[in-house]
């Protein structure tokens, strides 16, 4: 849904930073990034072909201290990305694309938050269909997001992607809120 949503607001010309593809990227390219993860997690982080995801993955799956401690590793940097990135744009404004944004505090990076809600029978089924993944990893890595509700709760406008014509019309209406917006 979000991704959807990025999409039609690039096509009126706004950026946007998608957070989870820089991270990966950032993990594999920032020097300072990598000498971090290695100390955190030992050097199989990398191998030959960079980040080694699925090792990562196991050290940090189910074990929240771990989590907490990459994320606080990978966070900055692609908060500090993310600001500089933001500096050079000059589309009327910018958009943060994150899967986490509440939990990862990139909140405070941002002057308005939209959450994209479907529901969740329909989010596994686009996930799946999407990532080629199984139903059961999908589950376990929305167990680790906010509920529906705890997003609408913290969000200041929420959008409902159930079908592509009324979130093409609702992302046209917001595209031009937030132009009227980014002017004051």
């Amino acid at each position: 849904g979000k991704s959807t949503v990025c999409k039609l607001l690039a096509q009126y010309g706004v950026a946007v930073y998608d957070s989870d593809s820089k991270a990966k990227e950032l993990m594999n390219s920032d020097e300072a990034l990598r000498k971090a993860l290695c100390e955190a997690f030992g050097q199989e982080c990398y191998n030959a072909e960079g980040l080694n995801r699925s090792y990562l993955a196991e050290k940090v799956f189910g074990d929240k201290e771990s989590l907490a401690k990459l994320n606080s590793i990978v966070h900055p940097a692609v908060k500090a990305d993310f600001r500089e990135w933001a500096e050079a744009q000059n589309s009327a404004y910018v958009v943060l694309e994150s899967a986490i944004l509440f939990e990862s505090g990139f909140d405070s990076e941002v002057d308005t938050t939209i959450a994209v809600l479907a529901p969740l029978e329909e989010r596994l089924r686009r996930t799946v269909s999407r990532d080629g993944s199984d139903r059961a990893a999908v589950e376990a890595r929305m167990a680790h997001q906010m509920s529906d509700d705890e997003l609408h709760a913290k969000a200041k406008r929420t959008i409902v992607n159930l079908m592509l014509e009324y979130l093409e019309s609702d992302v046209e209406q917001l595209h031009k809120m937030l132009c009227y917006e980014a002017r004051l």
